[in-house]
């Protein structure tokens, strides 16, 4: 039997199989029916790139009429969140304009790339904290970010990099910024100028300690106090290394017109700029998922008071101490960001023909 159940004070109606929606049309200021339909048999989610990512399986699906539409849209965003009031998934279809819309990546870190900017030995840690972890990521980043960036790059209106400091000499003329486009000339002088900073450091730390005190009664806590389970201090990676100019990845093309975000501007120059831009929408990507992704500049912690944003599930990674894969750390992050978050995958975002 058909099935309905409608709580009005909640404004929510679910349906069962043979209920449909009519499209709304999109205004200033629309009402929402916010009707979850049943989707049967649903597919698990995020799982194209299962090497990455441990693909999502939640029993309960639903259909969602949908959320953004804009005028002239010319690409379509398939994205889902979770609600625990719901009991399930909802998936939402979405319709955007690509000159409204804006792809960041969160710390595309140029770390064990052969820039130059390495890993300390012997006990140093950057990123995802192992050199064999970086690589990884690298190749996680060739596979399947950057052809999602290059496939989008002139049908969005501005692509961007968060990168942590602030707006040094070098990355001043390597990098278009907010505020400035730098010359072919410019750029190549900061190419140079960043090889010769990099190549000048010590990438050299301490040792693990062969040594520790510990008391009697509390010797556990003795023990992390002097040899914790993560320390990127100048102990190990040796005084100066964070002050060095991270450039973004050779991993990703950075075209002339691609922006760079500095972190320590803050938040405040990045919503301007994007607003100046008539963005309202941000699909983003980018590392790592359970904290710069979430927390930095640029994190979506940020960007979901003023815009749009779609979390681009598969285009991140997590951390993951004490795994040799990502899988299971990026899905925990991603589920528990769905909660309040928008999430899509590579495969959802496409683009509409272009009329003849």
């Amino acid at each position: 039997m058909r099935w309905r159940l409608m709580v009005v004070l909640l404004g929510v109606v679910l349906t069962g199989p043979g209920q449909s929606w009519s499209q709304e049309t999109a205004k200033e200021k629309r009402g929402y029916v916010n009707r979850l339909t049943r989707i049967e048999n649903p597919q698990p989610l995020l799982a194209d790139y299962p090497e990455f990512f441990e693909p999502i399986t939640e029993q309960t699906h639903f259909e969602a009429p949908p959320l953004v539409v804009d005028d002239e849209a010319d690409l379509e965003i398939r994205a889902w969140r979770f609600s625990y009031n719901a009991r399930g998934i909802i998936e939402i279809p979405n319709q955007l304009k690509g000159s409204h819309t804006a792809v960041i990546m969160v710390h595309p870190w140029g770390i064990d790339d052969g820039q130059g900017w390495n890993t300390p030995e012997p006990a140093g840690v950057a990123d995802f904290c192992t050199v064999e972890k970086n690589h990884l990521a690298a190749r996680h980043t060739r596979e399947i970010v950057k052809p999602f960036l290059n496939s989008l790059r002139g049908r969005v209106s501005t692509v961007l990099y968060s990168l942590p400091g602030g707006r040094d000499p070098i990355r001043h003329k390597l990098y278009r910024s907010f505020a400035h486009r730098p010359t072919e000339a410019q750029r190549r002088e900061g190419g140079r100028e960043l090889s010769l900073k990099l190549a000048a450091f010590q990438y050299v730390g301490e040792p693990l300690p062969p040594m520790l005190t510990l008391s009697q009664d509390k010797p556990v806590i003795d023990y992390f106090r002097q040899f914790p389970g993560l320390d990127a201090g100048a102990k190990f990676n040796n005084d100066g290394f964070w002050q060095l100019p991270i450039p973004v990845t050779t991993d990703v093309d950075v075209a002339p017109d691609d922006v760079v975000i500095y972190d320590a501007e803050g938040y405040e120059p990045l919503k301007r700029f994007l607003q100046e831009q008539g963005i309202r929408h941000v699909l983003l990507t980018g590392y790592a998922t359970d904290m710069c992704f979430c927390r930095t500049t640029a994190g979506y912690e940020n960007l979901s008071k003023d815009f749009n944003v779609f979390l681009v599930g598969d285009a991140s990674l997590a951390t993951f101490p004490a795994n040799k894969s990502p899988r299971f750390a990026v899905n925990a992050a991603i589920s528990f960001a769905s909660l309040n978050q928008l999430v899509t995958q590579v495969s959802w975002v496409k683009l509409q023909k272009e009329k003849p």
